[in-house]
């Protein structure tokens, strides 16, 4: 069973970054084969929501303020751990950062930057494409909106 904190940047204990960078590197960075600074200063203006089975970081996504990435919230750096792929946990981390945005700013529309690849995983969650897919670190994304 998964359980779920919600935490701002500054009631972010040192071991609880530190578990959230390496997961965040471990995937976008080693396992993508992307070399970028993962570290991009949003990071300060998010809510982090993580996903823990017992003691392991299962799951992650960054609930970005408004005015940051883009004018309306952001859900970002969605990444779930290799131990624990295929077992819906990605699903059940959006699901979750939808809930805690519904729950700290209403029925608000959310804008994401989105891997091209997982355009249908976000349509399930009422995403729409709005673009032609651009490069970003040398990945195809897309920007999705939910209204």
């Amino acid at each position: 069973m998964i359980e779920w904190q919600l935490k701002l940047f500054d009631e972010l204990s040192p071991a609880e970054l530190y578990t959230v960078l390496r997961l965040r590197g471990e995937v976008f960075i080693v396992e993508q084969n992307c070399p970028y600074l993962d570290t991009d200063g949003k990071d300060l203006d998010s809510y982090h929501l993580m996903g823990y089975v017992g003691e392991d970081l299962a799951a992650y996504s960054r609930l970005v303020f408004p005015g940051i990435s883009y004018e309306e919230v952001s859900i970002g750096r969605v990444v779930t751990s290799g131990k624990y792929r295929r077992k819906d946990y990605g699903k059940l981390l959006m699901q979750k950062s939808i809930a805690e945005i519904e729950r700290i700013y209403g029925n608000v529309p959310i804008r994401i930057g989105a891997q091209a690849y997982l355009k249908k995983f976000y349509e399930g969650f009422g995403f729409e494409d709005l673009n032609e897919p651009y490069l970003e670190d040398g990945i195809p994304h897309l920007i999705m909106l939910r209204p």
